[in-house]
Parts: structure tokens; sequence; C-alpha cells
């Protein structure tokens, strides 16, 4: 799918991943929907991205997900591709996960991406065609400790974003799959039990972060390709 024209949803889009891609779509005549909880953000992202629409939206909330794609085929007419990017990570060994705090990922980084893809399904069906592009981690290719909660809600996410690819190829929609690595955002300073280790950046020896330019490259390389999956994560040896 060539994006230039093209009605694209892309939530967290009020920093890192998030904005990044926006920014990578709207230079390429994308028309972008911006969704996430910080309005203020939004507005401001919205400024700087000509023909952005932005619209608060909570990913946790149902209701929130559904108005978010009322309102863009209300306004533009039509929904060509969702970007699946909105997540929290969460860092805690698995004899200390708080099954409250695991919910709340899994509202977050899978439920909530469930919802939005369910909600645009429809609506691009009706047009013959679509992308989707699931944001999920390089951690589920890895077995680090203390990451179980956040990289189990994205493995699940993976195999819930391949099974679909296949369901909904007969109908013209294409669903991807991205995993970032290690990429300079605010995730981990932001994620659910966040101490100085998990905000030190990679450990010696580790590839330094990618910026989150590298991963919103990654994601437009996927809605133009078509591809099932791209993997951002260094090969070792």
């Amino acid at each position: 799918m060539q994006v230039n024209g093209k009605v694209i949803i892309v939530t967290g889009a009020s920093g890192g991943i998030g904005l990044a891609t926006a920014r990578l779509l709207g230079s390429r005549g994308a028309r972008v929907v911006l969704a996430a909880r910080n309005e203020a953000a939004l507005r401001g992202a919205a400024a700087e991205i000509p023909g952005s629409l932005a619209v608060a939206t909570d990913m946790r909330e149902a209701e929130s997900i559904r108005a978010l794609v009322e309102c863009t085929v209300e306004k533009l007419g039509r929904i060509d591709c969702l970007v699946n990017n909105a997540g929290q990570d969460f860092n805690a060994p698995v004899e200390a996960i708080d099954p409250a705090d695991f919910r709340s990922i899994l509202e977050l980084n899978l439920i909530g991406a469930l919802e939005a893809m369910q909600a645009v399904i429809p609506v691009m069906r009706r047009h013959g065609s679509g992308a989707i592009v699931n944001v999920s981690s390089g951690t589920t290719k890895m077995i680090l400790t203390g990451s179980a909660g956040y990289s189990s809600s994205k493995a699940a996410l993976n195999h819930l974003s391949l099974v679909a690819r296949e369901e909904l190829a007969g109908d013209g929609i294409v669903v991807s799959v991205v995993y970032p690595y290690i990429t300079a955002t605010e995730l981990e300073k932001n994620a659910i039990g966040a101490d100085e280790r998990s905000t030190a950046g990679p450990p010696p020896g580790i590839p330094p972060a990618d910026p989150p330019e590298k991963v919103a490259e990654a994601i437009l390389k996927l809605i133009e390709s078509g591809e099932a999956e791209l993997s951002l994560v260094p090969r070792r040896g």
C-alpha cells in the first residue's frame, strides 16, 4: 500500500515511536489520525503534521476506541491503515508480578490492540482493502529476566496478529508485526515497576538503543510491502 492520500490511525502518537511514525507518514502524504490520552501532546503533534487529526483516546477503554474509529470515518470518510503502537512496559520477576498490574498491561498491550483491530476491520472490508501493523517487541525473541509480564503480552499480540493475517487475507486486509529493538523512548521510564536498572539503557556489550525514527521506517516498510514480520533485533555473532 502506498501511503500518499491514505487515512492512517496511529495509536500512542503523543511521543516516541508513535509520534515518529505519524511524522513520517504525514511527510509522505498520509492523512494521519493521532490517538493517545495526552491531549496537549496530541495538539502539539497535530500542529506540526499537515492534514492530521488529533483524537484523544484511551486504548484501555472499548468505548474510547470505538469513538476513535467513528470520528475518523465521520471526518475523513474511510480508514486505510491502523498502526497499533500504544503500549506500556512492565518490569518484575515472575514471582513478584502483581496480577492487577498484569491485567492492566494486557488491557493496553493486547486487548486494546484487539479491539482496535475489530473496530477497523468492518470499515476496511467495505472498501476491499486495508493494512494493520501491530507494534510488538524484540523482547519476545529473547529470554530477559524481569520482562515476563511485558514480553508475554506482546508474544500474545504476535500470535493474534499472524492468525488475523491468515483470516483476513481474503478481504484484502494485510496484518503485519514489527519487533523493535530497545528504542530511545519514554517506554522504560513509564514502565510499571520502573527502577534505576530499567531506565539505565542497554547493559555493556549490547548495541545502543535505536532512535524511534528507525522503527517508524520499519512500520512504513511493512505498510508498503505487506510483509508479515520485520525484526529490528540485532543478530548476534
